[in-house]
């Protein structure tokens, strides 16, 4: 499986759902046991990998912002709806976190910023189509601290600072 073919898949899934994190999950499990159990493995270690580079100091202080807070497990979270936008969505909020003020226009903190049940979705597709575990993905371990520069989400002058846009949006 290729970038755009795990992509096809996260959109598709996203479209099905009319947008909401657990059906998308749903909905994207379904089409993954349409698929062999390498693929499913592949769209893992896409999903693992993006995943691991949004593990980010800039990224966690903007759902801060936007979820007015956020534990590790929420980041976590938020990190496999983040995926589960699309690529446009999750590489322009690598590239420039407070640009997804303007990314999520919809953004609804009751329901989204939190997809728990998609980082999850290839494990139970694998496991549907094998009845097995799926195995190690063979990656690099994540990184042991975000990537970059440590931001205080405490902080609210540094955090309308370095995100105008988000804290206008999400704060004011």
């Amino acid at each position: 499986m290729d970038e755009t073919e795990f992509w096809e898949l996260i959109d598709a899934s996203r479209e099905a759902a009319e947008g909401d994190p657990e059906e998308q999950a749903d909905a994207l499990v379904e089409r993954l046991v349409g698929l062999d159990p390498d693929a499913v493995t592949d769209f893992a270690r896409h999903f693992e990998s993006r995943y691991n580079r949004a593990y980010a100091w800039d990224l966690w202080a903007a759902a801060a912002v936007m979820l007015d807070g956020a534990s590790d497990d929420a980041f976590d979270y938020f990190r496999c709806w983040l995926i589960g936008q699309g690529r446009e969505v999750f590489e322009g909020a690598l590239h420039d976190p407070d640009h997804l003020a303007e990314l999520v226009p919809d953004f609804d903190e009751e329901v989204d910023g939190d997809a728990e049940e998609l980082g999850y979705a290839a494990d139970e597709a694998y496991e549907r189509l094998t009845g097995i575990v799926m195995p190690d993905l063979g990656l690099p371990a994540p990184p042991r601290e975000p990537l970059g520069t440590y931001l205080d989400f405490d902080d609210d002058d540094t955090l309308a600072e370095r995100f105008p846009r988000l804290w206008d949006r999400f704060r004011s």
